[in-house]
């Protein structure tokens, strides 16, 4: 024992221990508390996200984009706000958000008719940028006796979706389609982030709960109006432009051309 120090009893050595042990829990209680209190943009994103590739974090403008257009669906929405689609405008705003290595646009055909109005839409899609699935439609007739024509491309966007998600750091899909559900979360498991495209807008909302409640994001098509909308025609000379017929279930809706 050093000279000038006298030695610590039983009862004054516990004293201390107690008394560091309490200093102890005060120091880590201050720090969780300041963890609490600090802005989540300034903490360092979960391990499982840096193994991804940052893939859950905001895009940049080198991240690879995938765009899956369900063709009666968005095509109801926007009709639902009022506003037609410019298909050039939607690619080039996609091009600007990162790398866009594929537009899919996904539509059913009436095959055994000699010409179908949604023809020319098809085309123009084909000739600038996208690629475009169609599938012929199906005819039968239903218990009531009317006939009935169905045409459903959920299963081809799937399997290209999932076929896709390797290449790819996010998947847009343009769709409120709550089949899709499932198809996102098996795509998030790849580590894809997901943006679901519709509408909580219009009555009723065009978008299912739990498709929303799926998406990574989910962006109201109303706040893409002002970059991707052709605005119904008003002149003569957007009256003159064909327009094309898209045939969902029994029902067939007109669109005008992009």
């Amino acid at each position: 024992m050093k000279p000038g120090l006298k030695k610590l009893s039983y009862g004054q050595q516990s004293q201390i221990i107690g008394l560091q042990s309490q200093a102890l829990i005060l120091i880590l209680r201050y720090t969780a508390l300041s963890l609490a209190l600090t802005n989540c943009d300034d903490r360092e994103p979960p391990s499982r996200f840096i193994n991804l590739d940052h893939r859950f974090q905001t895009m940049s403008s080198d991240s690879q984009i995938a765009l899956f257009i369900d063709g009666a669906n968005l095509y109801a929405t926007a009709k639902a706000l009022g506003f037609d689609i410019d298909y050039r405008c939607l690619l080039k705003e996609f091009q600007s958000r990162g790398v866009l290595l594929r537009a899919y646009y996904y539509t059913a055909v009436i095959e055994d008719q000699e010409y179908t109005s949604i023809r020319p839409l098809i085309d123009w899609l084909d000739y600038n940028g996208y690629t475009v699935v169609t599938k012929a439609t199906k005819e039968f007739i239903d218990a009531s006796g009317r006939r009935k024509v169905k045409g459903n491309m959920d299963i081809e966007l799937a399997v290209d979706a999932m076929e896709f998600a390797e290449h790819v750091d996010e998947i847009v899909l343009f769709s409120g389609d709550g089949d899709f559900r499932s198809l996102v979360e098996a795509v998030q498991r790849r580590g894809v982030r997901v943006t679901v495209v519709s509408t909580i807008s219009s009555q009723p909302p065009m978008i299912a709960d739990e498709l929303r409640r799926q998406a990574d994001v989910f962006t109201d098509l109303i706040e893409l109006r002002p970059l991707i909308a052709r605005e119904l025609p008003t002149g003569s000379a957007d009256l003159a432009r064909p327009t094309f017929s898209v045939h969902r279930g029994a029902e067939t809706k007109i669109i005008s051309s992009p």
